[in-house]
């Protein structure tokens, strides 16, 4: 039942992948910046192999370029640029990460993830660095969040914002049998069979005490 309620997940090419950054920017003059890191996360309910492929191998190197990461767990990719050269400035090669079911050989979905070397991050124009993107997506996020948690609760207040039709007719009802004469009475033009007991007329009263109350908190 567990493999085939998650079928339909795994058409070859079709499982999003989850990695960050998107963008991998390289700086000549900061030893630091030589050294990236992907994070790729796993949310789905099985294990998946990775694998990290790239079209300029020669440049860099990655520490386990292939693994395992579990299920809702993440893993980092630890890639190193290795050919800092003038040659390579604004160069922008690419990393392919093909993500498989432990079971199975066909790549079950693929993210690619550019990267670039610049001369030094003073020159760079002005552009969002990766920390600064992820602290964007995460405030947008938080955002998108909100607001839909904001729309979905005003359409609720809207749905529920006054009384339902079954009410309003059952408040009526009531209302129509205490306007109706009380059994005895004699001088009346209301036929005798529509002439309603005391009893009837507390239990119409009580009726619409409670629906009164419930038309008051919507």
């Amino acid at each position: 039942m567990q493999q085939q309620s998650r079928q339909p997940d795994l058409v070859e090419g079709s499982l999003p992948v989850f990695v960050f950054p998107t963008e991998l920017v390289f700086y000549a003059d900061e030893q630091a910046s030589h050294k990236q890191v992907l994070t790729l996360y796993n949310p789905y309910e099985f294990a998946l192999k990775f694998k990290v492929l790239c079209t300029a191998p020669n440049k860099y190197a990655v520490v386990d370029a292939t693994g395992a990461v579990k299920p809702q767990c993440c893993v980092d990719i630890v890639i190193r640029h290795r050919d800092v050269r003038a040659c390579h400035y604004g160069v922008i090669d690419k990393f392919r990460l093909q993500v498989s079911e432990q079971s199975q050989r066909k790549a079950l979905g693929r993210k690619e993830v550019i990267a670039t070397l610049l001369p030094s991050a003073a020159q760079e124009q002005p552009q969002v660095r990766p920390q600064e993107e992820e602290h964007r997506m995460k405030e947008q996020l938080a955002d998108r969040v909100f607001f839909e948690q904001t729309a979905f609760q005003t359409e609720s207040r809207t749905a529920s914002g006054g009384p339902s039709l079954l009410t309003v007719l059952l408040g009526l009802v009531c209302m129509a049998a205490l306007m109706l004469p009380t059994l005895g009475e004699q001088e009346s033009t209301v036929p005798v069979y529509l002439h309603l007991s005391v009893n009837k007329k507390l239990v119409a009263a009580y009726v619409l005490g409670l629906l009164t109350m419930v038309i008051l908190r919507t």
